[in-house]
């Protein structure tokens, strides 16, 4: 199982010491570094910014948001960090949720599969680069129908240095995580769990099954993201770790649409989810925090001794899961890296 570094979303700006841990990551051998985006923060400019002071580990989004950008102004980024970076770019796209999406982009939500499987085609079609662009679906039109009619298809004017480049996709649903099986190199979990394995290898599966699959679950790669916290009290170690949970399964989503939620809803915890979403949107987080228990953080974490993250770490090798991105300081990933190997 390969180590990735994920920097994670800014707060008011940018998270201290970046750059020392992206290269103590590098030093330490580390396949990947990730960025994020919600609305504060781009992905693309750090990863660029942060990415020029290395020179081997793989520098991907985690993730672009497709209703940020037209798809063949991500197809542009992508082919430019891919080229600055000697073709060691990773495309990470996500749907994301409604309230973003609506509320921030001001794009239409409906229809998320959809438009992913139209974004993704048109990406590849522009990166290829063997022939001018066009397409004509539900989502997106090249050149526009009801524009001027002035619009004329086109081809990059910059050769891609790949052919190719990896495009993995973020998804919590089994019909989304089947979707990024067919169509895409690689699947970007957020709260995974070795107990929810056999469920999302039967989505992969499904997704793999389909005619004009790119991969098998033997080339596909699977970066999850998973903290890791490394310390003697395991209820300690889960008290870091519960207000992130209570925000994403009380807040990161309206009431009648969260997918975070659903997940731990999946996992067994659907009581838990609804006292924890309940109380944070009443604006009780303290509580929610409370409400959260510490097998919830066993079950997607990695945390407590160091003899029990090595024994746990066995279950998720047995998993579909490729890679583990980890977050923390350069201390932190040294810390971690010498607990895991």
């Amino acid at each position: 199982m390969k180590l990735g570094y994920h920097i994670g979303y800014w707060s008011a700006g940018p998270p201290e010491g970046a750059l020392e841990a992206i290269r103590t990551a590098e030093e330490l051998g580390f396949d990947s570094v990730w960025t994020a985006e919600g609305y504060g923060s781009d992905a693309l400019t750090p990863l660029a910014w942060w990415g020029a002071a290395t020179s081997r580990v793989k520098l991907g989004t985690n993730i672009v948001q497709m209703s940020a950008r037209t798809p063949t102004a991500t197809a542009m980024a992508a082919m430019t960090l891919d080229h600055l970076s000697g073709g060691r770019f990773v495309l990470g796209l996500g749907a994301s949720g409604p309230q973003v999406v609506e509320g921030w982009y001001g794009q239409p939500y409906p229809r998320p599969l959809a438009r992913t499987r139209e974004y993704v085609e048109i990406v590849r079609r522009v990166v290829a680069r063997r022939e001018p662009v066009t397409f004509d679906g539900e989502q997106y039109q090249l050149p526009l129908k009801d524009g001027t009619g002035l619009g004329k298809p086109l081809k990059s004017t910059v050769h891609p240095l790949r052919p190719e480049i990896p495009i993995y996709l973020a998804a919590e649903g089994p019909k989304n995580v089947a979707l990024a099986a067919e169509i895409c190199d690689g699947w970007l979990p957020l709260f995974f769990s070795p107990k929810s394995d056999a469920f999302y290898r039967e989505a992969l599966a499904d997704g793999f099954a389909r005619p004009g699959s790119r991969h098998t679950q033997a080339d596909f790669e699977v970066a999850a993201s998973v903290p890791v916290i490394v310390h003697d009290d395991v209820e300690t170690a889960a008290g870091f770790i519960k207000p992130s949970l209570a925000l994403y399964i009380g807040g990161m989503g309206a009431k009648q649409v969260n997918f975070h939620k659903d997940v731990f809803a999946r996992l067994g915890y659907a009581d838990v989810a609804e006292k924890v979403q309940e109380l944070y949107l009443a604006g009780r987080k303290e509580e929610a925090t409370a409400a959260i228990p510490t097998s919830l953080v066993e079950d997607t974490s990695l945390i407590g001794p160091p003899e029990k993250i090595r024994a746990e770490l066995a279950a998720w090798e047995d998993t579909v899961v490729t890679t583990l991105l980890l977050r923390g300081d350069a201390r932190t990933l040294r810390r971690i890296a010498e607990v895991i190997g």
